[in-house]
């Protein structure tokens, strides 16, 4: 592939908006021949845009979003870069994710690995979307001198397929693997990573960020990362408890994030022989349909009702209170995603106020992290809503992140 031409851009944007985006920088030609070469997980395949954005539009868009921004200190580029993956059968498959590297002196970077939350529409994650609290989430961290690796997950962004949502071995891959391109990326940069990993990442991310820890430290799933710190934010660790609160109508959202579960989860292992089972008329014709990745929220709440009750049939909504065979032992992994010992620390951030997932969840993965006498805190961030919840953690996570000091 020839030498790519590189775009700088500083622009002063108004409400949440962080940037505009540059032409891309490779055809789609290009881009399809890259998606057939056989490579290595985590090779990169394409960078497909780039664009620099200085401090004073990073601190803007911060504040604007109602999140701290006096820690801010350098411009940084973003990248948006198609790497080599496994999906939740274990096939190669393509993924996206956004890459972010400070323009500061130094060459040897802390690195920090961004997981987000429920995402239902592709064109919501930090890779595509500038507006995306994601993408500040991570200029950010990039900001402070962090290089940042936030993978969109298989199935979203630009990637290929379905979405998994919440497959610890799809999400685990794609993390480490976005790690692994974003290492290739700075490298071809003049740049170094750092082997001590600094994860956070809110709601979906949280226990994606243990799991991803756990990877890192105990299962070898890279030669060179390890884990420096973990901070996960507002995440379900009690799954099975937080399925059973929406099949009850106990939270907010219930009917969205339930459908989006179990749509997903039938997918991967079968839940259900047709729609019907799980489904009440007429739902039953459009549900599946809805949650292909092209729909937005918006979208989906205008087509569906918002409560499970009115969604579910009574005997599907039986079985999620109390599940069993596939849907039982797939569900163990993600209520344990904190049953073991890191060997760094571990701050936990969740808000009392969280309607969406209860404060409860936290404090499970206190009590199991506790059990394994691990270094951790629980901070609770106050009276704060779900997705206001980060915006409180995310300063609080660079403090605790400085916090640390990764050595190479």
């Amino acid at each position: 592939m020839s030498k790519r031409r590189r775009k700088h851009v500083r622009v002063l944007v108004s409400g949440t908006a962080v940037l505009g985006m540059t032409t891309a920088l490779v055809t789609p030609a290009v881009a399809t021949e890259a998606h057939s070469r056989p490579m290595e997980a985590g090779a990169i395949l394409t960078v497909e845009e780039e664009s620099t954005v200085s401090a004073a539009t990073v601190a803007e868009s911060l504040k604007n979003a109602g999140i701290d921004n006096s820690q801010v200190r350098y411009d940084v580029t973003w990248y948006r870069v198609l790497y080599r993956t496994t999906g939740s059968d274990g096939a190669p498959t393509v993924a996206s994710q956004l890459v972010v590297l400070p323009r500061s002196q130094d060459r040897a970077l802390p690195v920090v690995s961004w997981l987000h939350g429920t995402t239902v529409y592709k064109g919501d994650v930090a890779s595509v979307n500038p507006n995306s609290s994601d993408r500040r989430a991570a200029l950010l961290f990039a900001s402070t001198g962090r290089a940042v690796s936030a993978p969109d997950y298989v199935g979203l962004g630009k990637g290929d397929g379905f979405h998994p949502y919440g497959d610890p071995g799809a999400t685990v891959a794609a993390s480490v693997d976005g790690l692994r391109a974003a290492r290739t990326l700075a490298h071809r940069k003049g740049r170094e990573l750092e082997r001590r990993v600094q994860i956070s990442g809110f709601s979906q991310g949280g226990p994606a960020t243990m799991m991803v820890g756990r990877a890192l430290q105990q299962e070898g799933a890279d030669d060179y990362f390890r884990p420096g710190a973990l901070a996960p934010v507002g995440g379900p660790f009690d799954l099975s408890a937080f399925e059973a609160a929406a099949a009850d109508d106990k939270i907010a959202n219930s009917g969205l994030y339930l459908a989006y579960f179990v749509t997903a989860w039938n997918r991967m292992y079968g839940l259900y022989d047709s729609p019907g089972e799980a489904f009440r008329a007429p739902f039953d014709q459009k549900v599946e349909r809805l949650f292909d990745g092209d729909h937005t929220g918006a979208d989906i709440q205008r087509e569906l009702p918002a409560a499970s009750k009115d969604l579910f049939t009574a005997e599907f909504l039986d079985k999620i209170r109390k599940p069993g065979g596939v849907l039982k032992d797939r569900l163990r992994a993600l209520d344990n995603s904190c049953d073991w010992q890191p060997g760094i620390p571990v701050q936990i951030f969740h808000a009392k106020g969280d309607k969406d997932v209860d404060f409860s969840n936290a404090e499970h993965c206190g009590d199991q992290l506790t059990r394994h006498h691990a270094d951790h805190r629980l901070t609770d961030v106050g009276d704060h809503d779900h997705n206001s919840s980060v915006k409180q953690a995310l300063p609080r996570i660079v403090d605790f992140f400085d916090e640390q000091r990764p050595s190479r």
